[in-house]
């Protein structure tokens, strides 16, 4: 696909610290897939994370047209009013820089896309909880071995599915990769998102894609479709999509 014409938005990606994880060299090829998934559709990125000075990332978020948030430790379940019940690498300073990060999208209205850790942090920012283990659904890491998959049921006639299938609004069943251990069941969903996508697990139905029922562009999916190997093709119109709506705010810069 290639790029639209104008302004290149400019895109806050929050990301891991790679250096604190136990495998640092594949920590950052894992956080250049995000990047890479927005810049070639025509993105400007601006990477985020938990050490990035605060005046950068002030003048980061009052700036971006957009924000990616993106895979990686789990929530701490505080924020979603639960005590700690199976969540695992907690790391409280990046759901503070998240956390703010969502809070100046809110309030300029800029779109936001969530995968897999971003998918959960956006569902307890706006209100919903998180199951805080499910079993089966976390296979081999990423870098060491196939990617343990699933179906993902999509839901007819919801966006998401239309930008999936642009020629078939009734959706179908997609494979997807699973690198979580946590999930979104349906009671969990916060108010303002509609399920767009549900995978069977252990404990029931889980909700594995959402978007904003209103409003400016709110998007996520729990699976990791900036790693190509494993999920279809057809994801990677979401990237074009998400970087399109985020041509708005660029244009009024």
């Amino acid at each position: 696909m290639s790029p639209a014409a104008g302004p290149a938005p400019r895109i806050v990606v929050t990301l891991m610290v790679a250096a604190r994880q136990s495998e640092p060299e594949i920590a950052a090829r894992k956080n250049a897939l995000y990047v890479d998934a927005i810049v070639r559709h025509g993105a400007a990125a601006i990477p985020l994370d938990a050490t990035t000075p605060p005046a950068e990332r002030a003048a980061a978020l009052v700036t971006m047209d957009g924000l990616l948030l993106t895979g990686g430790a789990d929530l701490d379940p505080s924020r979603y009013g639960e005590p700690n019940n199976g969540s695992q690498s907690i790391e409280p300073d990046r759901d503070q820089l998240e956390a703010a990060a969502w809070a100046t999208a809110e309030s300029r209205g800029v779109p936001v896309l969530g995968i897999c850790r971003g998918f959960q942090a956006m569902n307890a920012f706006a209100g919903g909880k998180l199951i805080q283990h499910v079993e089966g659904h976390a296979g081999a890491g990423w870098g060491f071995g196939p990617a343990l998959t699933h179906p993902l049921r999509m839901v007819p006639g919801t966006r998401l599915t239309r930008i999936l299938y642009p020629t078939n609004v009734g959706g179908g069943v997609l494979t997807v990769n699973s690198y979580h251990h946590q999930g979104v069941g349906r009671a969990d969903l916060a108010p303002r998102f509609a399920a767009a996508g549900f995978s069977p697990s252990p404990a029931g139905d889980l909700v594995e894609a959402f978007e904003a029922t209103s409003g400016p562009f709110r998007m996520a999916v729990q699976c990791h479709p900036e790693r190509t190997e494993s999920t279809p093709r057809a994801f990677e119109r979401l990237f074009a999509f998400f970087v399109d709506a985020c041509r708005g705010p660029a244009a009024g810069r």
